[in-house]
């Protein structure tokens, strides 16, 4: 890499072709983990690594989510190595905004470890190039040994198909693109999801209008503590799929969904009463095989999100089911292509998993590239 890049600071690239070692693609947990981990081995950052963000600022996709998800509602925000979240918040932590703490501690952890993130820089098509790999992007490109991907999920949402989706008159919106549930006062609301942001956003939306809830299977809600270890052994079930090579199932789709004093609330409200997949859609609502039928104004997919790997497409990782065959101490390297790491998929999608695996990533990618201490 030139060394009019190693003095630059932070922001968009000159469209010009830069070398180096490691490209760790996404700024998130998981890629934020990895960088640390890199740069704590002793590689330096331009000649042996960049790290490239296609956000504008720090936040991953924390900065995107609905300001009404706060640290009391959302999952546990599992510290990145070296920085406590505790020792970044502000006032009554509970009560505060997730889109607002948890980039302000990305933001903070950058600073404090020297971590230069490109951004806005978004990268189009990874492929091979004269035996390295060529990072293609909308500010220039780069020729790298080894990638570290931790592009995560929010960029692509998951909507499934089905009949009649095209003539419904109402609204179809996506968990990605919730802001309020002012939004829908005065109108029927139809929630398709058996997830945490489901059940979170059924809630909100149920206090302000009516709503239908339909999941495609059974809900299954878990009393009780869930402990570390509990945790741990969740992410083993969703590891195990993905080093055979099988598409990842969500983590909470095997732990089940905790039993918490709102789902409580909801309970006495009478909000839990789940109805089965609708069959169709119609142009006033969704119909059942039954020929029951429900009207609504809005459709609301809480049906969770793929993970954004569109851009390696041309290095063909995926098995004909779509998996991808995942090995490595923490299942995140690709068995067809060691120089590629896959961290905040599967089993690492968790803020927990993202820690460990970054970790595994940058340990084992070195290892195999021959560099560090």
């Amino acid at each position: 890499m030139s060394t009019a890049m190693n003095a630059m600071h932070p922001g968009p690239l000159a469209r010009v072709q830069y070398k180096t070692g490691i490209v760790v693609i996404g700024a998130g947990q998981a890629g934020l983990s990895a960088a640390y981990y890199l740069k704590k081995s002793g590689l330096t950052q331009g000649r042996d690594f960049v790290i490239l963000d296609q956000s504008p600022q720090p936040g991953g996709a924390w900065q995107h989510r609905w300001s009404s998800l706060t640290l009391s509602t959302v999952n546990r925000i599992h510290d990145l190595p070296g920085l406590s979240f505790a020792d970044t918040l502000d006032g009554n932590a509970p009560e505060v905004r997730a889109n607002i703490a948890v980039p302000h501690y990305f933001e903070a952890y950058e600073k404090k470890f020297g971590l230069i993130v490109y951004r806005p820089v978004g990268v189009k098509v990874v492929c091979e190039r004269n035996g390295r790999l060529r990072v293609e992007t909308n500010g220039g490109y780069f020729s790298a040994q080894g990638i570290i991907n931790a592009t995560g999920t929010w960029e692509t949402p998951y909507i499934p198909e089905y009949p009649g989706q095209g003539h419904f008159k109402g609204l179809q919106l996506h968990t990605k693109d919730y802001q309020s549930a002012k939004a829908f006062s005065g109108r029927h609301v139809v929630i398709v999801g058996a997830g945490i942001s489901a059940i979170q956003l059924l809630d909100e939306i149920s206090q302000v209008t009516t709503t239908t809830w339909v999941t495609r299977r059974p809900p299954e809600f878990r009393e009780g503590s869930f402990d570390e270890g509990a945790g741990r052994a969740a992410v083993a079930i969703v590891e195990d799929r993905v080093r055979k090579g099988l598409p990842p199932r969500s983590v909470v789709s095997v732990t089940g969904l905790p039993v918490t004093p709102a789902i409580e609330s909801m309970r006495a409200r009478g909000v839990l009463n789940r109805l089965p997949m609708f069959s169709e859609i119609t142009a006033q609502g969704v119909r059942w095989s039954d020929g029951r039928e429900q009207l609504a104004d809005v459709i609301l997919w809480c049906t969770g999100f793929r993970s954004s790997l569109d851009h390696l497409a041309p290095l063909m990782l995926r098995e004909e089911n779509g998996g991808i065959i995942m090995a490595g101490r923490l299942a995140t390297m690709v068995a067809k292509q060691p120089r590629v790491h896959l961290v905040g998929y599967g089993p690492s999608a968790s803020t927990i998993g993202a820690n460990r695996a970054g970790r595994a990533a940058a340990t084992e990618l070195m290892t195999y590239l021959g560099m560090g201490s």
